[in-house]
């Protein structure tokens, strides 16, 4: 066995770049949830669940979907808007479903809409919703090219031309935020 074989395939991609793995992938393939009971170690004096937390939450979740359709490493790039519309308390159970909404050759938009579960009043509110941008990367920290998604439902197709709007408000940002650096 060759120590320079071995060397060279701890640096490569953990999934091989085949043309199998770069064929487009339908959103589906991508969905994720996750669940939470919400402990007081994640809650404030007041036994409400903290906001940091839950954007962790987030984030696992967005980087979830991500895995699941780049089928590689991925880093959170950026995160849109967050609003908390309704609390959630010590003893919830907080419910985080995720989705590729589109992809942009090494990044993708990833959405994640967040519900909170009080099981013993039996009711579900919907606490808010983000929007993630994750980019795929290899081992090495280099940028990979993501699969195209496919939308095959209305709704995932109104998220995906949603996202291609987003994009280029976030695009149209950056560049304001740099023209105030200089």
């Amino acid at each position: 066995m060759s120590t320079t074989h071995d060397q060279n395939s701890m640096n490569e991609n953990p999934i091989n770049q085949s043309d199998e793995v770069m064929l487009p992938r339908p959103v589906r393939d991508s969905q994720s949830e996750m669940s939470e009971i919400v402990l007081p170690n994640d809650a404030n004096p007041l036994g409400a669940l903290l906001g940091g937390r839950l954007m962790h939450w987030i984030d696992l979740a967005g980087a979830m979907a991500a895995h699941r359709h780049a089928r590689n490493y991925v880093v959170t790039a950026a995160i849109d808007h967050m609003d908390f519309w309704v609390p959630v308390h010590v003893g919830d159970l907080v419910i985080l479903r995720s989705s590729v909404n589109r992809v942009f050759r090494t990044s993708m938009e990833v959405g994640v809409k967040v519900w909170v579960e009080n099981y013993i009043a039996d009711d579900c509110h919907h606490v808010g919703s983000a929007y993630l941008t994750f980019v795929a990367i290899d081992a090495a920290g280099r940028h990979v090219q993501v699969p195209a998604v496919i939308p095959e439902t209305d709704d995932q197709r109104r998220r995906y031309d949603d996202a291609g709007r987003r994009r280029e408000i976030r695009r149209t940002e950056r560049e304001r935020r740099k023209a105030n650096l200089r």
